[in-house]
């Protein structure tokens, strides 16, 4: 099919690309190779040196490993220290607290303040927006403080409040942009049957948030379970340890059993990749969910 100036269909969409400045059709997936792989060079280079013997891994840490072994991961279970098991104990309590407290109060207060058209509900979305804007390093200080004030410092109980205080603002945008895709006549039926604002929001609402959900614990558990500066600090290096913390304790001022490091980061990464891929479904529809609408 022509037009009236005699191109065919694709040379007008040729056209349309040329004047939108769109590049060849190969260009975007050659800069998409390219950027992934980028993105999978530490990913290659811990798994090749987890199953390398520690002393080939400083002289050529890019190579393949020409005699695969398990002794790294052996070695970190059985250490005489249990650096790993005590680890990975306080970063799943953390984690599983954190991310629980999180979901529960962040879409809550996402589908009030998703709801609500008051003055205070207007000032409360200000307060949390300006608090995504401050980088915890920076608020770090004063909550010790506070933690200590309260007996706090140096438990765990400390670093999941200080995590649920911080992460709070976030998951409240994701969960009150997925909110308002959910048509309101929905709640307004379920109240005239007389169910409380409670049984609306758990019965009716929540379920509906389950790809916005998967996203929040995604990125709640992916950023608490790699935190280092935080639990460092709040719990102390006598106190408690986590994954990330533990790597940092594996490794000695003037020497590094390399083959324990790499086998700590492989363990470590597991479970964060069995969430991802646990909830990798929903993950990209919570996030775009809402973001056209409301």
């Amino acid at each position: 099919m022509t037009d009236r100036g005699g191109r065919t269909e694709r040379e007008r969409r040729t056209a349309t690309r040329t004047r939108t400045g769109a590049g060849p059709s190969w260009l975007r997936p050659l800069a998409v190779t390219a950027l992934g792989a980028l993105f999978a060079v530490p990913l290659y280079v811990v798994l090749a040196n987890t199953f390398k013997p520690g002393a080939d891994i400083a002289p050529s840490p890019a190579s393949l490993p020409t005699r695969p072994t398990l002794d790294n991961l052996r070695t970190v279970m059985d250490r005489p220290d249990h650096l790993f098991w005590v680890s990975l104990t306080n970063s799943l309590l953390v984690t599983t607290l954190s991310v629980i407290l999180l979901t529960v109060l962040s879409s809550m207060l996402g589908h009030y303040l998703a709801r609500t058209h008051s003055r205070w509900g207007r000032a409360a979305t200000l307060v949390l927006l300006s608090g995504l804007m401050v980088p915890p390093q920076v608020i770090l200080l004063p909550i010790t403080h506070v933690l200590r004030d309260f007996h706090l410092m140096a438990t765990v109980q400390g670093l999941v409040l200080f995590n649920v205080g911080y992460y709070v603002p976030f998951g409240v945008f994701v969960f009150a942009g997925f909110v308002r895709s959910i048509p309101v006549e929905m709640e307004e039926a379920a109240a005239i049957d007389g169910a409380s604002p409670f049984t609306v929001f758990w019965r009716i609402v929540f379920p509906l948030l389950r790809p916005a959900t998967a996203s929040a614990v995604i990125f709640f558990g992916v950023w608490i379970w790699n935190d280092f500066i935080d639990p460092l600090v709040i719990l102390g290096p006598g106190n408690g340890t986590t994954v990330t913390t533990g790597i940092y304790r594996a490794i000695g001022q003037y020497q590094a059993d390399y083959g324990t490091v790499f086998g700590l980061m492989f363990l470590a990464t597991l479970p964060v990749l069995v969430l991802y891929l646990a909830l990798q479904r929903h993950f990209v529809r919570g996030l775009t969910s809402g973001a056209t609408k409301g």
